[in-house]
């Protein structure tokens, strides 16, 4: 039995079809999930990581823990970790702003207390860190749809965005093979690529012209505080307009644990251009 929470997200939804299909019984939690979210022989099951359920598996043989939202932020980490370190291996989805923006609230010091929470849990643990979210790209899709334009701030500064279907594979991949305790992975896209960059592999996808518009960083902020607090807003924007040398890098960890290369942008809008179109 392999626990995966955050199962209706971007990255666990894929997780509990892969192992589905490898052959693993799965339990897939998540706040709001019903059974028509997983699929068949998949148990659902609705609960919140601040209040687990009572009927979470009495056993399990790992755990695929994604901590989010405002629990990351104020949540007290071993409170949280500690209905799951009963199983046998746990699985973090932490940030890679742990190792690259370790003073940063949003972005280090809330992901590394869980990190640390886990690490003292008693059970075999394995860290993955991603960077920034080929999928943050859904954000521009109501004005591809509506406009064919995307409004974005520093237009030319390139980072290596990460497939959450590569995320999801390299989980099933430490959840179900040994090798892997004790390690901690970063995970990025094979290339880095700018918004510019990004904009022309949505327009290639869906066959049309998207304008590219350049918001000046103070336009971005007071977009971005319509739907984040202010500290994570500043964080991102020192992120995706001032990346440290270790965000802007390529890591070969998602290539050294899937034995291919990872996913590139255009190769995800391609799958999702019936998100843009």
């Amino acid at each position: 039995m392999i626990v995966v929470t955050g199962a209706t997200g971007n990255v666990g939804r894929t997780l509990v079809r892969l192992l589905t299909e490898q052959g693993h019984q799965v339990t897939a939690a998540s706040r709001h999930i019903v059974p028509s979210d997983v699929p068949p022989g998949v148990h659902a099951l609705a609960t919140d990581l601040a209040r687990p359920a009572a009927d979470l598996p009495a056993t399990a043989d790992a755990v695929f823990l994604l901590v989010g939202g405002e629990l990351m932020m104020t949540g007290d980490p071993t409170a949280v970790v500690a209905p799951f370190a009963r199983y046998g291996k746990t699985v973090l989805l932490s940030s890679q702003g742990v190792v690259t923006r370790p003073d940063s609230l949003s972005h280090g010091r809330a992901f590394a207390a869980y990190e640390q929470a886990v690490m003292d849990s008693g059970t075999d643990w394995t860290i993955l860190r991603p960077g920034g979210f080929a999928s943050n790209a859904y954000a521009w899709a109501p004005s591809v749809k509506a406009s064919r334009t995307v409004s974005a701030p520093f237009g030319d500064v390139g980072l290596p965005a990460v497939d959450p279907d590569d995320i999801a594979a390299v989980a099933a991949t430490v959840l179900t093979r040994p090798g892997h305790t004790g390690a901690g992975y970063e995970l990025t896209g094979p290339a880095p690529t700018s918004p510019l960059q990004r904009v022309a592999a949505i327009a290639a996808a869906i066959g049309e012209q998207v304008t590219f518009v350049d918001q000046t960083r103070e336009e971005a902020r007071t977009q971005m505080l319509t739907f984040m607090p202010a500290p994570v807003a500043d964080t991102t924007l020192d992120i995706i307009g001032t990346p440290t040398p270790r965000e802007r890098a390529v890591s070969p960890d998602v290539e050294k644990i899937l034995g291919r290369p990872a996913t590139s942008f255009s190769d995800w809008a391609r799958r999702n251009a019936a998100a843009f179109a």
